[in-house]
């Protein structure tokens, strides 16, 4: 499997917005997320999101139900 290319930009997370489905870390074709051990207000876990592992595929995205994620050009 070759390496992965990475997109131009970032992705920013609305952690507050995060109901812990999992979806997104199921997802994830870099493997660049993971459960943290912080909880929202709502009383989920957060999601971490590796940047050195980040492609800003977007995938997150796509598939989260909630918006949590957000691809951001720099």
């Amino acid at each position: 499997m070759g390496e992965e290319k990475k997109l131009k930009g970032r992705m920013v997370q609305h952690v507050e917005r995060c109901k812990e489905c999992g979806y997104c870390i199921r997802n994830c074709p870099a493997g660049a997320l993971s459960f943290s051990d912080v909880v929202n207000r709502k009383g989920y876990r957060t999601v971490s999101l590796d940047s050195g592992k980040c492609t800003c595929c977007a995938v997150c995205y796509t598939v989260c139900p909630d918006n949590v994620f957000e691809r951001v050009e720099d």
